[in-house]
This record gives structure tokens, sequence and C-alpha cells, in this order.
């Protein structure tokens, strides 16, 4: 028989091997699974879609460095493309190959049936497809507001912008709120001279408060007139891009078209017109009254403001966050709120109104 001694040698003996065989599997299994994993990722980035271009005008379109169609695919998606011959060859992983190759797919649609998408439009239509890929982009590229002279067709680019404008033709009076950007103010001239033309309306007046922002008034050169000027500066501007500038001019010295300060409102009833009151944030309570009462027979009116950029006292409420509250209830009239997300300027300006909202 063996000793007590032997005996527990054996036992710890046959234990230490226990754990080791133990040990083994245990590793054997982690290094299993790390090789699955590394195959299965080797898989994913190895993914490769082709997709054929019918035509010599599509390959130039994705091949061309200059349309910035390629590269702007390959940093939205994280993806390689290439083009060769008359296959683009789109590598990556599984998801996004699956993505960008459905989205180059949407726009070969486009192309087909001429519709123009700019840079601006690619981008945010790319985001629409990573957000979503069951979805069609051409879905979200909405019809045309009013073509300029210059052949730039004028669209709304986001879903707000998409409900702001068919609020405004739905409607006789449209509040829009929102930061700068939006396209508030650039949407409704487009509707104003859209319907304009169209012989919908006999005038298009455009105004805004002459809120003195830093400066006085009086600090300024020149009569009233030259005063307030620099204020309506950018309604001039947009009414110049969306028409021809003598026709524009033509207009103004007839007073077809009228573009004056909220001040000059007061008293008078305006029928058959498109109005648009502009930085109405600037407009107080009874100021935003008087020019909401203007609205005559056949008139719509639109007003436009950005509520974090008010230039009025501190002891003054501003019209547009009031009209905004007691008025969006009552029929024919829709208040519309843009956010960060519409801003269609520099890409920085979207983050500086987010980086102002945090704080």
């Amino acid at each position: 028989m063996l000793s007590d001694n032997k005996k527990i040698r054996r036992g710890h003996n046959s234990s230490v091997k226990s754990r080791n065989i133990s040990a083994v599997h245990v590793k054997k299994q982690k290094e299993f699974k790390k090789a699955a994993k590394s195959a299965a990722v080797k898989q994913e980035k190895s993914d490769t879609e082709k997709i054929e271009l019918e035509d010599i005008e599509l390959f130039n379109k994705f091949s061309n460095p200059s349309s910035g169609i390629k590269s702007l695919i390959e940093s939205e998606f994280d993806v390689e493309m290439s083009v060769r011959g008359n296959i683009i060859i789109v590598k990556g992983g599984g998801k996004n190959v699956k993505s960008a190759g459905g989205f180059i797919r949407d726009l070969l649609n486009l192309f087909k049936t001429n519709v123009v998408v700019e840079c601006g439009d690619l981008k945010r239509l790319a985001k629409i497809k990573l957000d979503n890929p069951e979805i069609n982009v051409e879905t979200q590229i909405y019809s045309s507001i009013l073509l300029t002279p210059r052949k730039k067709n004028i669209t709304p680019r986001t879903p707000n912008q998409k409900i702001y404008t068919d609020a405004i033709f739905k409607n006789d009076i449209v509040i829009s709120i929102g930061p700068a950007g939006t396209g508030k103010t650039y949407l409704a001239m487009a509707c104003a001279v859209s319907l304009f033309q169209k012989k919908i309306f006999d005038r298009i007046i455009l105004t805004r408060p002459a809120v003195e922002a830093g400066e006085k008034l009086g600090f300024l050169p020149g009569d009233i007139a030259q005063k307030i000027n620099p204020y309506l500066r950018p309604l001039y501007d947009a009414l110049y891009e969306m028409m021809e500038f003598e026709k524009v001019i033509k207009l103004i010295e007839t007073d077809v078209i009228e573009v004056a300060p909220i001040a000059f409102m007061r008293g008078r009833t305006l029928n058959n017109s498109f109005i648009i009151l502009d930085e109405a944030q600037n407009a107080t309570n009874e100021q935003t009254k008087m020019m909401l009462t203007r609205i005559g027979s056949g008139s719509k009116i639109v007003i436009n403001g950005d509520i974090t950029q008010t230039d009025l006292p501190s002891n003054k409420d501003s019209g547009l966050i009031t009209a905004s509250k007691i008025l969006r209830n009552i029929s024919g009239i829709e208040v519309v709120n843009f956010d960060e997300t519409d801003v269609l300027r520099h890409k920085l300006v979207r983050n500086i109104i987010k980086a102002y909202e945090k704080n």
C-alpha cells in the first residue's frame, strides 16, 4: 500500500495535470475565437461590389476628380472606390459597401433622368442613405420652386425646408423660426417670385425692422432712405439673384416690388400681395400685430426670424416669439421650426450654432 505521503503527492500531481489540461483547453478556445474573429474582419474588409456604367457621361461623372463624387462617397461611407473601364468597384466593410453600392445605384437612376444634384445635396443624401440603407434617395429630391435667370434651380434641400415651402403655398400666414443659414428668407423669396411670375399676386412687399444693433441710425451718412438701406440689403441681394437686374429695378421704381422698413407699413391694407417680414425677432409685439393685421384680400404673409439673435432692448418682448405661441392653432396659420440640421451654409456654421446652444 502506498504511504500517506505518496498518496498526497499523487493526488497533487493529478490536480496539477488536470489544471494544465484545462488551461490548454481555455487557451485553444481563445485562439480559435480570435482566429474566427480575425477571419470575419478580414472577410468584411475584403467585401467588394461591382456596378456597371452604361455610358461615357456616367463614367465621367464618377471618374472625374473635379466632380467630387468619388471622394465624397469614399469619405462618407468609409470605402475605397475605383473606376475601371465601365465598372465601378467599391471595397470596404460589408455594411458600408452595401450602403455605398445602393447609393451609387440611386445616383445613377437620378442622373439618367437629368436631375442636377449639387455637392451639398450629395452629402445630405449620403447621410440619409447611411442612416437608412433601404431608402431611395430619389424620394429625398424635392421639386423645384424657381429657376433663376442663371439657370439655378431653387429647391428645398431638407425635410424641414420642404415642410416650410409646402406651408407657404398652402397657408395665408406662415411663421418660421430657426438659426441663420436655414433658408428661411431665401426660400420665402423664391416662393414669392415664383407666384408673382405666375400672376397669382400683383405685388411683392419685403420688410424688416430697422433696429439699431450697436450703432445709432444717426451715425450713418445720408438721408433716411440711405440710412435704412443697409438693413434691407439682404432682401435686395436675394431679389437680384432670382430675377433679372433691370427687371427688379423697374419693378421697384413702379412700386410693384416694395422694400421698406416695418414702420412704413402702419395704417395700410395690403391686397393681392406676397408679404415677407424678415428678421422678425427684432419686431415688438405691437409691430408684429400691426404687420399681421395689414394682410388684405388675396394676400399672403411669411414672417421669419431667429429668436437667438434679437437686438431688442431687454424690456421689450419679441413679437416673433409671442406670435408663434398664440397663433399656432389657428386654421390658415402654420408655424415651422428649423434647427441646426437645416443649416446649409459653411459646415462650421452648424458647429458654431451647437456651441452657442450648449453655452
